[in-house]
């Protein structure tokens, strides 16, 4: 009876072993096809009309997710609170076509921020951030439609030279407003209304100019008003020297006169 009993349990530790087993390998095999774990909270991927997207939005996030799938195609990181774009930000993302980086509190953009982007990228949306001032640099090799309204900038020869080394959105570019300018006369004037009458880099040329001159008129003068001084001190000590000697007996005077004038030449 007992001798039943243990071949009996013997086949049935076997198969409990066995079930473990198998649900332990399909634990491993899900964490490896399946990372979404390792998301951010809030991220998720998707498919959408055949693109892989990664969404990102709202999930309040205060930097670029490192953990983006490579493949991704369509990257939402709009509502959240980034404050700004690191070197390499999306390097490993080469087959990114659509970046939405819109609603959150980017204030700057460091250069090569876009690098590795050039290729595909074909939608870029920096709409409703706190963008002052950004160097052109920053989107060079760009071929992307770029999104720049709604954001307190300030209308300068930076700005002009931005928006002649991108293209707009179309229908974004009365978004992008002068929140303070170097004319006072431009704040709250759309920058393209702006720059049909004013071109601010050739007003920082011409003030660059005018400084350059003014600075060297001013050595000038300095450099002049130090050789008058000097000849007209020279000319007092000779005077002072002279009278002296018309005071001295004329044999000395004589003397001390030809070694004066000797000097003076």
């Amino acid at each position: 009876m007992t001798a039943a009993r243990g071949v009996l349990l013997c086949p049935i530790t076997m198969g409990v072993l066995l079930q473990s087993l198998f649900i332990l390998i399909l634990l491993l095999l899900g964490s490896c096809l399946h990372p979404a774990a390792a998301f951010p909270k809030g991220c998720y991927p998707s498919e959408e009309e055949g693109l892989k997207t990664f969404r990102c939005s709202n999930a309040q996030l205060t930097e670029v997710p490192r953990d983006i799938p490579n493949d991704t195609n369509k990257l939402y990181l709009d509502f959240n609170q980034i404050p700004f774009l690191p070197h390499d930000a999306f390097r490993d993302l080469p087959l990114l076509l659509e970046l939405d980086l819109s609603h959150n509190a980017i204030t700057r953009i460091e250069s090569g921020a876009f690098q590795g982007l050039a290729e595909h990228l074909h939608s870029l949306d920096l709409s409703s951030n706190r963008l002052v001032s950004v160097s052109k640099d920053a989107f060079s090799n760009l071929k992307t439609k770029v999104n720049l309204s709604n954001n307190p900038w300030l209308c300068d020869c930076r700005l002009q030279e931005l928006i002649r080394a991108v293209e707009l959105v179309a229908d974004s570019s009365g978004g992008i407003v002068c929140d303070s300018s170097t004319q006072e006369e431009h704040v709250g004037k759309a920058f393209l209304q702006v720059i049909a009458d004013t071109d601010f880099c050739n007003v920082y040329k011409k003030t660059t100019d005018i400084a350059m001159l003014v600075t060297m008129f001013g050595w000038f003068a300095m450099v002049i008003s130090y050789l008058v001084y000097y000849v007209r001190q020279n000319q007092e000590d000779a005077r002072r020297h002279l009278e002296y000697l018309k005071s001295l007996p004329s044999k000395q005077r004589r003397s001390e006169e030809s070694s004066t004038i000797s000097t003076v030449v």
